[in-house]
């Protein structure tokens, strides 16, 4: 047994100290690490989506930064920016906050496109162009983003290239009555977040990558995986299916629960525990308005019922 196997379990654990009552939340927070992937956290005010971003980079040993997306935030706040230094006679770049291991982008949607497209490479590439030059982002490197779910004025929604960038969307909700009274009753005002322990180290990062790297996929799940896939292309009930990189999601993000769950091997049911959070906001519903709460809501509705209309294979 290698040292890194009861890690993903303790991460879990680490950040529920923080965040209580949202289970599932968390677990999917934390296959969105342990497998590369970028996370959306959608919802109400208020239901600690902030928090779940610090304290999972707290349980992860990694430097976390915050950007408050803004109207008039500019890219070069989020990248960084050269500076003239008169003592060199030359121009040093000085990092912006995306140069970090979990960078919260707060608000997303309340900066412009301009703003927005900013990340797209960092994303992507885990990389930042300045001036011409590329420069490598921390490893690991995880955006978590969020954003309220009712429209509000002064807000843009995220175009589908960058939702297409997210491994998962993910809905906090609300916590438990058990649990929501302990929150509510709690007689201390320290930050809940000092309660969690980094439980991963720059030591361990790679063994654990190569954890959830060595999970088997047999062909009978990687065949349900790409019918499911398939299905949003062809059904009725979607204007537009998932592209390639969304399968691509789904399997590293099915891969990464195994390893949560303490197998090296992949099952069905990871990959349907999985489906709404990695597919919804990559497809477009029939009859879509725009993005509105009742289009997302349509997708993944739409979704689930491709995934109940799918022959498991015996």
């Amino acid at each position: 047994m290698t040292t890194v196997e009861g890690i993903p379990g303790r991460l879990v654990q680490m950040i529920g100290r923080a965040v209580l009552g949202r289970k599932e939340a968390i677990e999917l927070a934390a296959c969105s690490f342990i497998a590369g992937g970028h996370l959306l956290i959608e919802d109400v005010p208020g239901v600690g989506k902030t928090t779940l971003a610090r304290a999972l980079a707290r349980a992860s040993g990694g430097e976390f930064r915050r950007v408050q997306f803004t109207s008039d935030l500019m890219p070069a706040d989020i990248t960084g920016v050269s500076v003239w230094n008169p003592s060199k006679s030359e121009f040093v770049f000085k990092p912006g906050p995306v140069f970090g291991n979990v960078v919260l982008s707060d608000e997303i949607n309340r900066a412009p496109p301009k703003t927005q497209s900013a990340l797209l490479e960092a994303m992507s590439e885990r990389q930042v162009s300045v001036d011409g030059r590329p420069l490598p982002l921390p490893d690991p490197f995880m955006v978590v983003a969020t954003q309220n779910l009712q429209e509000q004025h002064g807000t843009y929604p995220l175009p589908e290239s960058q939702l297409d960038r997210f491994m998962m969307r993910i809905n906090m909700g609300y916590p438990d009555r058990d649990a929501e009274r302990l929150v509510v009753s709690r007689q201390t005002l320290d930050d809940p977040v000092d309660l969690v322990e980094p439980v991963i180290s720059e030591r361990t990062m790679p063994d654990l990558v190569a954890l959830v790297d060595g999970v088997k996929m047999d062909d009978t799940v990687l065949d349900y995986l790409m019918e499911l896939v398939a299905r949003t292309r062809t059904t009725d009930l979607l204007a537009m299916g998932v592209g390639p990189r969304g399968g691509m999601d789904l399997h590293r993000a099915g891969r990464a629960m195994a390893t949560l769950k303490g197998r090296d091997y992949c099952i069905i049911d990871d990959i349907k525990s999985l489906a709404t959070s990695v597919l919804t906001h990559r497809v477009i519903p029939s009859g879509a308005t725009g993005d509105s709460v009742q289009d997302r809501e349509t997708a993944a509705r739409a979704i689930a019922e491709i995934v109940d209309s799918l022959e498991i294979p015996l």
